[in-house]
């Protein structure tokens, strides 16, 4: 029996694992937790850092019948290629890997080949961030780790103190110890994922991505393909391709970031690898109807492979869901999100018991929907519907999220933005000016303090007269009444004034801030204030 080694047992992963199954390989997975989520799909499990290259090679030198060593949505394909090129396994050369990893050795490749990438400059923490951006460009500049992903240490600097801010926090989240400083590119950003066999290569989708949270870089989903038209697509998919020549992919797999600009498209990032994000595991096969981790694994293995064209033409849309900071109580709507029409993945990532953040990356956001359908439309609709759909409790009387509502840590850039940004920072005035005139609390009964059982008072929020007027919706879309829905699902209140607790200014102030789950605190911690008075 052939075996094959994958790099990395976690969710991104999957695909790759069980269409290594179908194939009938003997699976090896290689990941530095032993609690990968799919660390026991494995047929053996090797406990490896994936950045202990020799580790790796040793133990792939002990797997009879090795074919071939793959990954997907990691960063690790100069393992990949250091392990193929110590065994003679098919792959590309380590220092292609290398290129295609580093973004100072990617940006210098590609510059020197005349490939449009944004002005740079590079360094460590003895450089000085400010005599390297004089290199580069006049502020706003982007920083960023030359080797992680997810967009870890990835900012927007605007300002000097947020420019070295920035450059401490990428060169941190560096595993090298540098970063990169560059050229701001304004515009859409595209993904795309190709296979290459022999020099050729093959296009296996392109998405369009959705960049928000400045000064962050936090991709809130994507959707494929893109409803570009040829014009853009055409430069777009050139450009890339010079990309993937110049660094010398030659055979494998190939995933670019690549931007569109008044100037033309750039290259924001290519690796030599399938993306993660759940673009290559799912969103391509899902619209496409072609498997491409499957291409791509029998291009790493020595496999001479068909490249079929799409088998189908469908639209799928990935949206995420994310929290503000805190200690998740519970997680409400999973199943309302399971039911909803085109939906065909959850992928919920905190659970009950779980700290969580305001995402100033990727992997901080706290779970994804995927959905599919012919139209476009519908399918965007279905995935943003269902990540509307779960919500998150947080734990009563958190400092975090206390913290958060007071305006901890919140920052003013240059440009007038705000991070972390309001909930609703499109409210109206005429809904400001009326949630400013309520009193804090329209009525707290001072029965509540000494009763045994707090939860038995009614509660209830001061209503809106425009509440379903009212336009502006949150981080996800959800109007005020939405809101307000799941206010009253998660914590029992109601929308009214006859109650024995009436929240006034205190909630929507806190709903302004935070959504629905600084409303739900703030019923919850007042409850739980009560109820310790109480004892």
């Amino acid at each position: 029996m052939k075996s094959i080694l994958i790099l990395g047992g976690g969710v991104m992963q999957g695909p790759a694992i069980r269409i290594a199954r179908q194939k009938g390989y003997m699976v090896h997975v290689a990941d530095g937790n032993p609690e990968a989520i799919h660390a026991g799909a494995a047929d053996r499990f090797h406990h490896i850092d994936l950045k202990d290259k020799d580790a790796l090679a040793t133990a792939a030198a002990c797997i009879d019948g090795l074919a071939g060593v793959f990954t997907a949505g990691t960063d690790f394909s100069a393992s990949v290629a250091w392990v193929a090129n110590s065994l003679g396994l098919p792959g590309i050369p380590y220092d292609v890997a290398l290129d295609a990893s580093d973004k100072a050795r990617m940006r210098a490749r590609l510059s020197k080949a005349g490939v449009p990438v944004p002005v740079f400059a590079y360094g460590s923490m003895a450089d000085d961030p400010v005599v390297l951006a004089g290199r580069v460009a006049p502020l706003p500049l982007v920083v960023k780790p030359v080797d992680n992903m997810g967009a870890r240490g990835c900012r927007l600097a605007r300002s000097e103190s947020e420019l070295r801010e920035a450059w401490a926090d990428a060169v941190t989240n560096s595993r090298s110890g540098r970063a990169i400083i560059e050229a701001y590119l304004d515009g859409p950003e595209f993904s795309i994922d190709a296979v290459v066999h022999d020099g050729r290569i093959i296009l296996r989708g392109i998405a369009d991505r959705i960049i928000t949270f400045k000064p962050f870089f936090v991709e809130m989903g994507h959707t494929m393909p893109t409803a570009y038209g040829p014009d853009i697509v055409d430069e777009v998919v050139s450009v890339f391709k010079a990309g993937v020549e110049a660094l010398g992919i030659r055979t494998g797999a190939a995933k670019g970031d690549i931007k569109y600009t008044r100037q033309g498209a750039f290259v924001g990032e290519i690796a030599a690898r399938l993306s993660g994000g759940y673009m290559s595991g799912w969103t391509y096969p899902y619209s496409s109807g072609v498997e491409v981790t499957a291409e791509a694994m029998d291009i790493a293995c020595g496999v001479v492979t068909d490249v079929h064209d799409a088998a189908s033409d469908y639209v799928c849309a990935e949206r995420a869901w994310i929290s503000i900071p805190g200690r998740v109580a519970s997680v409400v709507g999973l199943d309302d999100a399971e039911r909803e029409e085109h939906v065909r993945n959850l992928f919920p990532r905190a659970a009950t018991g779980d700290r969580v953040v305001f995402p100033c990356n990727n992997v901080e956001k706290c779970g994804n929907a995927i959905a599919v359908s012919p139209n476009r439309l519908e399918a965007e609709r279905a995935a943003e519907s269902a990540a509307r759909s779960v919500l998150l409790r947080l734990a009563p009387g958190d400092g975090a999220t206390e913290a958060f509502l007071r305006g901890e840590g919140r920052v003013v850039g240059p440009d007038g933005s705000v991070w972390p940004p309001e909930a609703y920072d499109g409210l109206s005035a005429m809904t400001r000016a009326e949630i400013a005139s309520m009193p804090a609390m329209l009525r707290s009964d001072a029965r509540a303090v000494g009763s045994a059982d707090v939860h038995s008072f009614s509660v209830s929020i001061a209503p809106l007269r425009d509440l379903d007027l009212e336009r502006a919706v949150d981080w996800q879309g959800r109007t005020l009444r939405q809101t307000i829905d799941a206010v009253t699902r998660l914590t029992g209140a109601t929308l009214g004034l006859e109650a024995d607790i009436v929240f006034g200014s205190a909630f929507w102030n806190a709903v302004i801030a935070g959504g629905y789950q600084a409303g739900a605190w703030i019923v919850d911690t007042t409850r739980a204030r009560l109820e310790g008075a109480s004892t």
